[in-house]
């Protein structure tokens, strides 16, 4: 019995991970993009004010024929600041997971003894 929980302590161990990088990056990455989204006025992908060309076509297509947007929205500070935080996150989980990898493949393993990330030899 003890052995059993054991494995079920390492296979919940594998799915935390899993979800946190599996999932959970390109969630917030998600909603950072919503943010930065919501930041630029909302409603951004038919703002004809937008620097690429989609944004106008699709003010046409979409909206009222003359190629405006027909729900313009001020931007939003707080929009803006919460996706830059969100892809900072994972740029940062990314960064995280490739230095556990080049750490490995030098023969040494990334620990967090007093919250500093540091190498030690396996």
């Amino acid at each position: 019995m003890h052995n059993v929980i054991f494995a079920l302590d390492g296979a919940m161990r594998v799915l935390v991970v899993g979800l946190l990088f599996g999932a959970g990056l390109p969630a917030v990455f998600a909603l950072g993009v919503r943010a930065l989204a919501h930041g630029d006025g909302g409603g951004t992908e038919s703002n004809p004010e937008a620097p690429h060309l989609l944004g106008k076509v699709l003010a046409l297509a979409y909206g009222d024929g003359s190629g405006t947007d027909v729900n313009p929205q001020a931007p939003h500070l707080l929009g803006k600041v919460l996706a830059y935080l969100a892809f900072a996150v994972v740029v940062g989980g990314v960064l995280l997971g490739l230095t556990v990898i080049v750490a490995s493949g030098l023969g040494k393993e990334l620990t967090f003894d007093g919250g500093v990330p540091t190498f030690v030899d396996e």
